[in-house]
């Protein structure tokens, strides 16, 4: 039994650590600072799904949203 053990903690150790030397060449760095790699790109559409989540929810969040949840402001 602590044959099998050790076999599948070795095996997941390689699995685990396989990639993890891998970085970000610095001719990579360019492509990954892009604007359109952000996780919220547009700004409009950001507003806008946080304007219809909080009317939704009836609260305000920490976003500086204001209002209730009727979705009349």
């Amino acid at each position: 039994m602590t044959i099998w053990r050790a076999i599948t903690l070795s095996g997941l150790l390689v699995v685990t650590t396989g990639c993890s030397s891998l970085g970000v060449e610095p001719w990579e760095r360019a492509r990954l600072s892009d604007p359109r790699m952000a996780l919220e790109a547009d700004a409009l559409d950001k507003g806008f799904d946080d304007h219809i989540y909080f009317s939704k929810e009836a609260s305000t969040g920490g976003r500086g949203s204001a209002g209730g949840g009727c979705g009349c402001n």
